[in-house]
């Protein structure tokens, strides 16, 4: 047996009937389609959720929710994930929004805000875009400075 001379079982395949070529193939003149209306004619498609001029479901349920256009989306980066930048010596003296970006931590049009989870055992002055109460006492209290740009 060779990839050349595999054949599928008997019976498996058969070859689909072919509309529309002619009254001798017995399925010409509409070519399976009826007659007349619109699903007869060339270029039909029917639109995405169309239910026959029955008012659509998208259309029948209540609109909800709402989208604030001014929210302000930031980068939450943790205390605990400086401190482990701290320890593999990445970041030495001043963290600024550059050192951040320059790690990995944040891209270079986002704000960040530093959360607080985990402990800060290093001195060290921070500087981003905002804070959490509990990650400015964090800081304060290991001897450092929160600066909010």
């Amino acid at each position: 047996m060779n990839l050349n001379n595999i054949k599928p079982a008997a019976g498996s395949t058969f070859n689909s009937k072919r509309i529309g070529r002619g009254q001798g193939s017995g399925k010409g003149g509409t070519a399976t389609k009826g007659h007349k209306g619109q699903k007869a004619r060339a270029g039909y498609s029917q639109k995405i959720g169309f239910e026959g001029g029955q008012m659509p479901l998208q259309r029948r349920l209540p609109k909800f929710g709402f989208k604030n256009v001014n929210r302000k989306e930031f980068r939450a980066i943790n205390l605990d994930s400086i401190q482990t930048l701290i320890e593999n010596k990445s970041i030495t003296g001043e963290i600024t929004k550059e050192v951040l970006i320059a790690n990995g931590l944040a891209s270079k049009n986002e704000l960040v805000k530093i959360m607080g989870r985990g402990e800060l055992k290093s001195a060290v002055s921070i500087s981003a875009d905002k804070f959490t109460k509990s990650a400015e006492e964090l800081i304060t209290k290991a001897g450092g400075k929160a600066i909010t740009l």
